[in-house]
């Protein structure tokens, strides 16, 4: 893999990288889309990261599929699928992490210890195989596109870091792969995450912009049904990710909910004119 990327790159050629955990769906395709618009290459992983999985977490479950993985991939004009296995990413001896402090310890950080050490170390070992020159992340992962920046910035990294909108589903539902383990209840009452974040918006269109008052309310919704467990509910800053008690343009709110087993994530900006960190 690094030899063709930097074969490719000897030859002025613009290398466009979407990193993922596989089973492909219209959030990753969407990566790819913006992908194959901004370099000459598109490069796309598939690697099921151990390193960013807890003890009890689902990474032997965690759902894979090649091979309709690989369709997708021809389908939307990859011009390479590096999947590499756990042992040629982590061979025996490994004993190098990468660790970004504050901005980590937040949020899933929290919830998870040790999941952005996994994270931002496999990320860097991608971009030192793929060296792109150009990455896509989604939204959806809010901080850990967060923590991804911080990274780049901090190691002086030679590539540009992009993050695209959340693709949902027609009744709001943000795409996850962790979608696949819902029962057909918990696929609805999953519907509670978008719609909070949707009665947010309208709150501080109304004029309220409590943080604690948003929040509460935001809870209360999510609470009326017995099956959604809140892990946290928050209202950020765009970069620093620190509490905000008022909401301003910068303010993006952010919440982990738990459905059976399944933990899913969702956020959204709560002033429509806010300076977005697309770019």
């Amino acid at each position: 893999m690094q030899q063709w990327s930097r074969q490719q790159k000897a030859a002025g050629r613009r290398i466009a990288f979407v990193p993922t955990m596989g089973f492909l769906h219209r959030g990753h395709l969407s990566l790819l889309e913006e992908g194959r618009k901004n370099g000459d290459l598109l490069v796309l992983s598939i690697f099921v990261n151990p390193a960013q999985f807890g003890v009890g977490e689902d990474y032997e479950d965690y759902p894979r599929d090649l091979k309709a993985d690989g369709a997708l991939a021809e389908k939307a004009g990859v011009d390479v699928i590096f999947a590499p296995s756990a042992g040629q990413m982590y061979p025996r001896g490994y004993a190098t992490w990468v660790d970004v402090e504050g901005i980590t310890e937040l949020l899933c950080g929290a919830s998870r210890p040790g999941h952005f050490r996994g994270v931002t170390t496999v990320v860097s070992k991608l971009f030192n195989i793929v060296l792109p020159d150009i990455a896509f992340f989604g939204n959806k992962d809010f901080q850990q596109l967060a923590v991804i920046r911080r990274m780049a910035l901090d190691q002086n990294m030679p590539l540009e870091i992009v993050g695209l909108p959340i693709v949902r589903e027609t009744d709001g539902l943000a795409l996850s792969s962790r979608n696949s383990y819902l029962s057909a209840e918990q696929r609805i009452q999953a519907l509670t995450l978008s719609q909070s974040l949707a009665a947010a918006r309208q709150l501080v269109s109304e004029g309220m912009g409590d943080s604690a008052q948003i929040l509460g309310a935001v809870r209360a919704l999510i609470e009326v049904n017995p099956g959604p467990r809140i892990d946290y509910l928050q209202i950020c800053h765009q970069f620093s990710l620190q509490n905000q008690p008022q909401v301003d343009a910068d303010s993006v709110l952010l919440l982990a909910v738990y459905l059976g087993k399944t933990r899913l994530i969702d956020n959204c900006f709560l002033l429509p004119e806010a300076v977005r960190c697309e770019g």
